[in-house]
């Protein structure tokens, strides 16, 4: 078998890089709010601005919109979504509050040593902000999705699962507001999880959790609505 990959395969990656850088930076032009909540997204402007054909540009927004940051309407194309509401944002963390203690409680219930080591890898990937943007709260972003999703892997329930990474809700709380003070606070809160879920503590990792989405909400709340 060949080292190197073929022509047909180099164009392939080459188009699927593209098409990621694409997707990535119209992600942070509406993370960062260059493009506002709620306005039209102009497909032709957008590969004017990036030197790209229309096809990277509407495959980007086709991801965006199943993460909820942009929304298709008929014979109108693309806009922003528009910010979550107060209410929207207490029922979002009402809603992680039924869920994931109870995930939490059974991760620790289930753990093993794939799952620790799974844990501790994932909590070794966490770095604090470096700036009050997406770019720099991008690693945190994803950090936050891939340890709230992994514990609700650990759960055992791949419905538990579905039902959070169908809310993308790191993406939409993000989208509020950046504070680089939250940071240290939040990874705080994933190491005490990790200990609690790690030692095979369920009361321990139910509670650690709940304290979580709590402060969380509450710390959010206090920035973002009063």
């Amino acid at each position: 078998m060949a080292d190197t990959l073929d022509g047909a395969d180099r164009r392939v990656l080459r188009r699927q890089m593209l098409a990621d850088d694409v997707y990535e930076a119209i992600k942070t032009m509406l993370m960062d709010h260059v493009i506002r909540p709620g306005a039209r997204i102009s497909i032709d402007g957008l590969a004017r601005e990036f030197q790209v054909s229309s096809t990277p540009v509407r495959e980007a927004l086709a991801r965006l919109e199943s993460e909820g940051l942009a929304v298709k309407e008929p014979l109108k194309g693309y806009r922003a979504t528009t910010l979550l509401t107060l209410a929207e944002f207490d029922d979002l963390y009402r809603f992680r509050l039924l869920l994931e203690p109870w995930a939490a409680r059974r991760a620790a219930e289930l753990i093993t040593d794939e799952g620790r080591d799974r844990l501790y890898a994932e909590l070794a990937t966490a770095v604090e902000p470096t700036s009050v943007d997406y770019a720099g709260y991008k690693s945190l972003t994803v950090h936050d999705n891939r340890f709230h999703t992994l514990i609700a892997e650990l759960s055992g329930s791949a419905q538990v699962r579905q039902a959070f990474e169908r809310t993308h809700c790191h993406l939409h709380i993000f989208r509020l507001h950046y504070d680089r003070d939250t940071g240290p606070e939040v990874l705080t809160e994933h190491r005490a999880l990790v200990e609690a879920v790690t030692s095979g503590t369920p009361a321990a990792a139910e509670a650690a959790m709940t304290t979580h989405l709590h402060n969380s909400m509450q710390s959010r709340l206090r920035r973002i609505f009063e």
